[in-house]
């Protein structure tokens, strides 16, 4: 990694009320001093924050600022960092950057500084990961799982498990240096036993990602039911916006509609299907088609009758069985509950209206418990990242050619060789092992100022 200084804004774009640029690398703070009007910040001390004029290439003042230093290796990047608040202009802040370029910096890349703090040594890769999550998490449940790795719990139980692994290894790899007086330093028994172990492990890991997946995306709930039955007014009524067209005509929604909302900490993603019935429209017929695979997909189904047409239902309810999730979670709710018609055989279904919004906060209530329940709890290991989750895959793999070999009785080199490849793919996770890569790909997902 080059030494250059680098900058850049790291406050949302657009005006506000201030904006921040963060100035990073061996001699930021003194390049900060050379356009800085006010105390010296290079003879300043760590963490103190300074009022100031930043000073325009003519020597006129350009805005009035605070300046923070932070002076490496305590910093976020682990080098000399400055953080200039400025007012939120967008004038200001691109006339900044200019000023700071001449001055000798160079704009930061996505996720640079964030890269510069693993490099140093100050995050491993799946914390440095955690900050970007933090920065898109949109439910507390999606926060405090960031939250969690961004503080290193979940990379120290990755690495406890690799350690676990590495031990193992290095006894069979002792054995082979030992093999010409055939001692064995690990008794075939306990090692499948450790190994078993840790595949039980990588299984539950692997288990947690559709989970984790649903809290740091949104839990997918899928709104189905016959045409007209009210499922857009009910999108609308959920989000309290007209967000789906509403029309009497049936057949009106043929493609999905997904809005995201959060409700009690939990981020939902709803998706508004086409009517599903037997039709021999075509294009129809490729909404339901798509309907249905929303279903497939979905944590939670609900199935929304219209008590006006309730033998509508049954080819729905057919539909549904069919393609839900054998995990997933069906919430039956009978709809134009202002009309009074009572339905029967729907006794342990919601009644509510769309229309007037009876019955909306109850079936909020009854989304939120659902999907409680199908969560892990928040103390367990989750796993939310896809790269992550693909490692954890290559390392169980790994491990069932593991247990494999020891149940055939191949030879310790071999069962060595699959062990390291397990070790490897979960130090992928961590950083203690990286490819230029791997790197690319993780950075390139961050925001330019992080």
């Amino acid at each position: 990694m080059d030494d250059d200084i680098i900058c850049a804004i790291s406050t949302p774009p657009g005006v506000g009320g201030i904006a921040v640029a963060r100035v990073s690398g061996r001699g930021a703070i003194e390049l900060v001093d050379s356009v800085w009007r006010g105390k010296s910040l290079a003879g300043a001390t760590t963490h103190s924050a300074h009022y100031g004029e930043i000073m325009a290439p003519d020597g006129d003042t350009l805005d009035t600022a605070v300046a923070v230093v932070f002076k490496g290796p305590k910093s976020f990047t682990g080098e000399d960092t400055v953080e200039l608040s400025v007012h939120g202009s967008r004038y200001v802040q691109r006339e900044l950057i200019n000023v700071l370029v001449q001055a000798g910096c160079r704009p930061a890349g996505k996720g640079e500084f964030t890269r510069r703090a693993f490099a140093n040594g100050r995050l491993d890769l799946a914390s440095a990961e955690a900050v970007a999550d933090m920065i898109a998490s949109e439910s507390k449940a999606a926060h405090v799982i960031a939250v969690r790795q961004l503080k290193g719990e979940y990379s120290n139980n990755i690495e406890r498990l690799r350690s676990k692994i590495v031990d193992l290894t290095a006894l069979l790899e002792l054995e082979l240096d030992f093999s010409e007086e055939d001692v064995e330093f690990a008794s075939r028994k306990s090692l499948k036993e450790s190994a078993e172990e840790v595949r039980g492990m990588l299984e539950s890991l692997a288990g947690s990602f559709k989970a984790g997946n649903a809290i740091k995306n949104g839990v997918p709930v899928a709104i189905v039911g016959a045409p007209n039955a009210g499922k857009s007014t009910l999108l609308n009524a959920l989000l309290a916006e007209d967000r789906a067209l509403v029309s009497p005509i049936s057949g009106t929604t043929r493609d999905t509609i997904e809005e995201t909302l959060d409700i009690d900490g939990v981020l939902f993603r709803l998706i508004d299907t086409a009517g599903i019935r037997d039709t021999a429209d075509t294009i129809e017929q490729m909404g339901i088609e798509r309907a249905l695979s929303k279903v497939g997909d979905a944590s939670i189904v609900v199935l929304l009758i219209d008590p006006t047409r309730d033998e509508d239902s049954d080819t729905v309810a057919k539909y549904i069985e069919e393609k839900m999730a054998r995990d997933a979670r069906l919430i039956t709710v009978v709809n134009k509950a202002d009309l009074g018609i009572e339905m029967k055989g729907c006794e342990h279904a919601l009644a509510i209206s769309a229309k007037t919004g009876a019955g909306v906060e109850t079936l909020k209530c009854a989304l939120v418990d659902a999907a409680r329940a199908g969560l892990p709890d928040e103390s367990d290991m989750i796993v939310t990242n896809a790269r992550h989750y693909a490692s954890i895959v290559e390392a169980l793999a790994a491990t069932g050619r593991v247990i494999d070999g020891l149940d055939s009785g191949i030879s310790g080199d071999f069962i060595s060789q699959d062990l390291r490849e397990v070790a490897h793919h979960l130090g992928t996770i961590t950083g203690t092992i990286t490819t230029t890569e791997i790197l690319s790909t993780v950075f390139s997902r961050f925001c330019i100022g992080k």
